[in-house]
């Protein structure tokens, strides 16, 4: 017997809730959270009950999911990808405690009182870096030269997008950079926001990332590549499945940490004193192929910062 599987034995049985909004979460962005649980001794079926809850991208149905998952009465509340599953969960309880994966503006949506001091029965990791969205339009500069029109793709909806229109706009002006904001708050509203767009003359788009956005990710990017717009996000998945560029946080690395937070609080640690974490990990992602789709020439100087690039 290995002496992870005999530590596991030996410790009590824990059960965690996992609220999710978007689709299949379990086997995407919540898988490194779940092999770091593993890691750290968490085995399902021997020490850990694992109670899942999916909205599958359908954010009106987070508070009853929310409400089932505390009645199950877990030791701690994973909020998944995004602000509104950790709304819905702090909504739902005052006592369990919680811990979210990936929110923008933990502080600005109102779930903690500050990132040092969360202050309630909420912490976690925050995705927010001040000059993430800026260092975007500059990756876009690099790839299309001369300040020609960028369009700005958001979910006015979601507390992140507020903050990262700031983040652009202020850096765009101080590039000389002109930008275009396009609004898409549900699934159906992309065709139009791209079409518009594409005959505003914006020649590339810089995608802000959003749950509801994220859950359809395949018909941004085939919509985009039909207008032959090239555009950078923020999640690697949109290049993994295609897409052309992107940077943001290491969200792997952000999942094993939420799972360490989770440790912490199993072993006696308050959620109101774990202060919640900025992202460290930053990766930079390149899809040659969808750039040779487009014509696009990706400069040797932007290869090279590449953490990763796609053939």
């Amino acid at each position: 017997m290995s002496p992870l599987v005999a530590r596991a034995q030996a410790m009590k049985s824990y059960r965690l809730g996992y609220l999710a909004l978007l689709p299949g979460e379990d086997t995407t962005l919540a898988k490194p959270l779940l092999q770091r649980l593993q890691e750290l001794g968490y085995r399902k079926g021997m020490n850990m009950i694992l109670e899942y809850r999916s909205a599958d991208g359908r954010a009106e149905r987070l508070p009853q999911l929310a409400a089932e998952l505390v009645r199950a009465g877990p030791d701690v509340l994973i909020a998944g990808y995004g602000t509104l599953a950790p709304k819905a969960a702090i909504a739902a309880t005052s006592s369990i405690p919680i811990v979210f994966t990936s929110v923008g503006d933990p502080v600005g949506a109102g779930l903690i009182a500050s990132l040092s001091q969360p202050g309630a029965n909420a912490t976690g990791l925050s995705a927010q870096a001040s000059d993430i969205t800026a260092k975007r339009l500059q990756f876009l500069a690099d790839l299309i030269p001369g300040k020609k029109l960028v369009a700005v793709l958001g979910n006015p909806d979601t507390p992140y997008t507020a903050l990262a229109l700031r983040e652009v706009t202020t850096a765009a002006a101080s590039m000389g950079q002109p930008l275009a904001v396009f609004e898409a708050r549900t699934v159906d509203q992309l065709p139009t926001a791209i079409h518009e767009a594409t005959i505003s003359g914006a020649v590339s788009m810089l995608v802000l990332e959003d749950p509801v956005l994220l859950g359809a990710k395949q018909e941004t990017i085939e919509l985009l590549a039909k207008a032959r717009l090239p555009a950078i996000y923020g999640v690697r998945d949109y290049v993994e499945a295609g897409g052309l560029v992107s940077y943001g946080t290491d969200q792997r690395q952000m999942g094993r940490r939420a799972a360490e937070y989770v440790d912490k609080i199993l072993k006696g640690a308050s959620p109101a004193n774990l202060p919640v974490e900025q992202p460290t990990k930053f990766e930079l992602v390149i899809n040659l192929k969808a750039a040779k789709a487009l014509g696009l020439e990706v400069p040797p100087s932007l290869l090279a910062r590449a953490d990763e690039v796609i053939e």
